[in-house]
């Protein structure tokens, strides 16, 4: 496939990373072509938008590319400013899709969070918002989806005919990881938040070939709070962590709550450092209880990614690494526009490997 088939389609809520893809794509084949296609967007002073592209897609291999969680964008609406929700960037998503009006070879929809992937499963009478929004996306004509860490693979099953390519960023932030501590196999642990990361802890445990323990959380299933029922206690299952480095591992951090509940816990039992990995750092109720709980030494550090928005005031702290997933993305973009297989992508181990070969960490 020539490069020429190649175009990336960045939403306004992914601007540096997509610039960072684009340039690394770049790099990777050695071309001055710019793969970049501009796009308008535009908004009704009611708050109801439109998408233009402003140049040729016909026969192109699109990939659009969007932050569905980025709330720093936004719009006058009704003379007030407005952030954007979750919400408006799908929908903004689906215009997009609508206006190359079936000129592209092919559409594929980026989302390194995927939308509205906390709701992928039914209890009782509610919504089931993942498993239609893919099926949303699927009725527009699209080719598949490529997403980042989900909360539950399984959802993909909502579109079986379509490629469902679901990457983790573990290298990326190992390598930063790895640049700022002191790593001993012998003397880390990984540890699952609940029962429902254990899958993900378990791939990090296996990578840096270390023991693994699992908390999980024992609710009351009487009550509803902030929709959820609340959490009575969290209780561990696993290896003595007294004196360890101690990962704790999920795919998001919203308010930090059930961290920071873990990380008690696991203060409690002689813990010597606490790591909080996370895919994306959402801080959905701000920064002043993390900075409070550094204070205390509750927690080491967070080390995170750029694949969704993180405010600049938050990628300044001493305790907060994002590592940037520019160049993961444009190999997996890359391989996916060639037609090459990505199974290498999906199981690279390389950073610890190489970590380990030049400290001579592997076991007889």
């Amino acid at each position: 496939m020539e490069k020429e088939d190649l175009c990336l389609i960045v939403m306004d809520n992914c601007e540096e990373l997509g610039l960072k893809v684009n340039k690394e794509i770049k790099r990777i084949r050695k071309s001055e072509e710019n793969y970049l296609v501009p796009i308008e967007m535009s908004r009704f002073n009611d708050g109801e938008g439109k998408v233009t592209i402003k140049e040729s897609i016909r026969g192109k291999d699109c990939y659009i590319i969007s932050d569905t969680h980025n709330y720093s964008i936004t719009y006058k609406m009704y003379d007030f400013e407005h952030h954007m929700s979750p919400d408006e960037h799908f929908q903004d998503i689906k215009r997009t899709i609508l206006a190359i009006m079936g000129h592209a070879k092919s559409i594929k929809v980026v989302m390194p969070m995927l939308y509205s992937a906390r709701q992928h499963r039914r209890k009782s009478r509610e919504s089931l918002d993942c498993a239609a929004a893919l099926q949303e996306l699927k009725n527009l004509g699209i080719d598949g989806i490529v997403t980042f860490d989900v909360h539950d693979p399984n959802v993909q099953n909502a579109i079986p005919t379509l490629s469902f390519d679901n990457f983790f960023p573990t290298n990326d932030m190992l390598r930063t990881f790895l640049k700022n501590e002191e790593f001993d196999s012998e003397k880390t642990l990984v540890v699952s938040p609940d029962t429902g990361a254990m899958d993900r802890a378990r791939f990090l445990a296996d990578i840096l070939r270390v023991d693994v323990g699992m908390f999980y959380k024992r609710r009351d299933i009487s009550k509803i709070v902030n929709g959820t029922n609340p959490i009575v206690a969290h209780e561990y299952l696993g290896p003595n962590v007294r004196g360890k480095a101690i990962i704790i591992v999920d795919d998001m951090l919203a308010s930090g709550g059930s961290m920071f509940d873990v990380a008690e816990e696991l203060k409690k039992r002689g813990a010597k450092k606490i790591f909080f990995f996370t895919t994306f750092a959402l801080f959905t109720q701000g920064f002043k209880r993390f900075d409070e709980a550094y204070e205390k030494k509750l927690f080491d550090a967070i080390y995170s990614t750029n694949l969704t928005y993180v405010p600049e005031e938050i990628l300044n702290k001493e305790w907060f690494y994002a590592a940037d997933c520019s160049t993961y993305l444009a190999k997996i973009i890359d391989s996916l526009n060639k037609g090459n297989s990505i199974s290498a992508l999906m199981k690279d181990n390389s950073v610890i490997t190489k970590y380990k070969q030049e400290k001579n960490l592997f076991k007889n």
